[in-house]
């Protein structure tokens, strides 16, 4: 597993990229989607790892039942591309690293597990947005390296199947911005009335809003989706890789405890997700 990375105060997180291209794909709201305002359960801790920086934690989505369906039911962010889940877009890359990392398993893809391969390595998989950032490039109607429904090798991201052939984490092989979602983390320096300073790491739900303008034009977006919230297992929980590498060891781990403490208590839960099934 790549080493975390500590955060870089002004620097936008690379999750962010992909709102640029959320004015490309135009719908309606699916009727399985709850609204985007609600009472949330927040909690703030101080970072084990770094007296400097604090966490600002969303435990209504963190202990929600939110899982992936990609495949399973997920209706797509643009109409008539379901099997694209949100990948229709392609991915911006967050930075030189980022790239040059996915640009290293990359290498070892395989005709047999990238429907792509001879495409993206005769003609490149890089391409720029019309503001010049670099991101995988969209083919025929989709991220050139989403495998079709029907191909051999599995449906969707090839750069996935590697990861799970190789018994690795898929975060290690695909880009930030598509690892990430829909986790959202941001920065903020906060100023405290004794005249220090922290940086306050937020880490929550990434709805439509973070998307920017663009994410209510989503034919549809499986955060407050019904049918996206069924899990066994809580955000926390299913994500551990991610939430690990976002914000280190010492900070998820007293998250799980924090969580666990939530969701321990005999009485009903404060502001639980209003997409979860009933409890």
């Amino acid at each position: 597993m790549p080493k975390t990375k500590k955060a870089k105060p002004g620097k936008a997180d690379k999750a962010d990229k992909v709102r640029k291209t959320a004015k490309a794909s135009k719908g309606a709201k699916m009727s399985d989607e709850k609204g985007l305002d609600f009472a949330r359960a927040w909690v703030e801790f101080p970072d084990p790892a770094d007296d400097e920086q604090v966490f600002r934690c969303d435990l209504t989505w963190l202990t929600s039942r939110w899982n992936c369906i990609f495949g399973s039911g997920c209706q797509g962010i643009q109409p008539g591309r379901a099997a694209d889940g949100c990948c229709t877009l392609g991915a911006h890359f967050s930075d030189e690293d980022d790239e040059k990392r996915v640009a290293t398993h990359v290498a070892r893809l395989t005709p047999e597990i990238w429907q792509h391969h001879d495409e993206g390595t005769r003609n490149g998989w890089v391409s720029e947005d019309e503001e010049g950032s670099r991101q995988t490039r969209p083919f025929e109607g989709s991220c050139i390296f989403q495998n079709r429904p029907g191909f051999a090798g599995g449906a969707g991201c090839s750069l996935h199947i590697l990861a799970l052939k190789e018994g690795r984490e898929p975060l290690e092989t695909k880009p930030d911005v598509c690892w990430q979602l829909p986790i959202r983390r941001t920065y903020d320096w906060i100023d405290r009335p004794d005249d220090t300073r922290v940086l306050q790491v937020s880490i929550g739900e990434y709805d439509r809003r973070g998307w920017g303008p663009g994410g209510h034009d989503l034919h549809w977006w499986c955060t407050s989706a019904t049918s996206a919230h069924g899990a066994g297992e809580p955000v926390y929980v299913s994500y551990r890789a991610e939430l690990t590498e976002l914000m280190g060891k010492a900070g998820y781990d007293r998250l799980v405890e924090l969580c666990e403490q939530r969701l321990a208590s005999q009485l009903p839960l404060v502001a639980p997700h209003p997409a979860d099934p009933a409890r």
